[in-house]
């Protein structure tokens, strides 16, 4: 973007950014040219295969249907003008969760709500967690109950916290997007865009010292890279000032369940940042 901007168009600008705020949308990304390690959305779908379930998806190559999105870095007089997001100085938490949620309110910004989700699955936990996984989307029991992680992979989910030593009711979860797509097919990118800006205020008023994104379409639209998950795990990656690991999700582990030993090692690393002990024992 220029030095300078044209003033018109910083006024068109500014009434696009006032637009989006009143649809509560706060944060904004554009998509980069392809580059390494970063792909063009149109490489960033896939076309022959619209309904994967989440445990087919994480050996799958970089290829993924969710945005490869990157922050937007724009002059600061342009957003200037923006208003700020209804929580902006919320101090506490728990307060700044619940207006969140009221902002969010029962969403009609994508077209998932005309395809038979039941509610909205916003997030559950510890408003105060140290600990926050994401995952993709909700699935039929997430929808049915209006709480991530609920099924069977949420049962294996339970396990792994376990397994840290910690509690469900410890951490937080949530996913990229809050309503479950039909079939449970993967996101498409326009829904990723629209949901995610409140999962970023749902992170910002958490402030988490770990997060754990579960598995590659989580990773991909978080990080902005498309990469396979052995790029990913095993490495400490920065967001936003909060250190961000990446690991198997549970429906993944529940099809192989030979990976819960790297699962296990994932965990341990988030482990050892939080400072909890090791026990020997690890997912089964």
């Amino acid at each position: 973007m220029a030095g300078v901007l044209d003033p018109q168009l910083k006024r068109a600008l500014a009434e696009r950014v006032r637009y989006y705020n009143e649809l509560g949308i706060y944060d904004f990304y554009r998509r980069e040219p392809a580059a390494a390690n970063l792909s063009t959305i149109e490489d960033a779908v896939i076309d022959d295969n619209p309904v994967i379930q989440p445990e087919q998806r994480e050996e799958m190559t970089p290829r993924a249907k969710c945005a490869i999105a990157v922050p937007v870095v724009s002059e600061e007089d342009l957003f200037e003008v923006a208003n700020p997001k209804p929580e902006s100085g919320v101090i506490d938490p728990v307060q700044a969760l619940r207006v969140v949620r009221e902002d969010l309110g029962d969403c009609t910004r994508c077209r998932l709500h005309k395809q038979g989700r039941k509610q909205i699955v916003f997030g559950v936990g510890n408003p105060n967690a140290e600990l926050m996984f994401i995952g993709e989307a909700p699935g039929a029991d997430e929808d049915q109950q209006g709480e991530p992680f609920v099924g069977r992979a949420g049962q294996l989910l339970n396990n792994m916290i376990k397994a840290m030593g910690l509690r469900r009711e410890d951490i937080y979860i949530a996913n990229i997007i809050k309503c479950r797509p039909p079939g449970n097919r993967t996101p498409e990118r326009d829904e990723c865009e629209t949901c995610s800006p409140f999962l970023m205020r749902q992170i910002a008023a958490i402030k988490p010292k770990v997060i754990v994104a579960l598995g590659a379409v989580a990773a991909k639209t978080l990080l902005a890279i498309n990469a396979p998950m052995s790029e990913f795990r095993g490495r400490w990656f920065d967001f936003r000032g909060t250190k961000l690991a990446v690991t198997y999700h549970p429906a993944f582990l529940l099809r192989d369940p030979r990976q819960k030993k790297e699962a296990w090692k994932d965990l341990q690393m988030a482990m050892r940042e939080l400072g909890l002990a090791i026990p020997a024992k690890g997912v089964e």
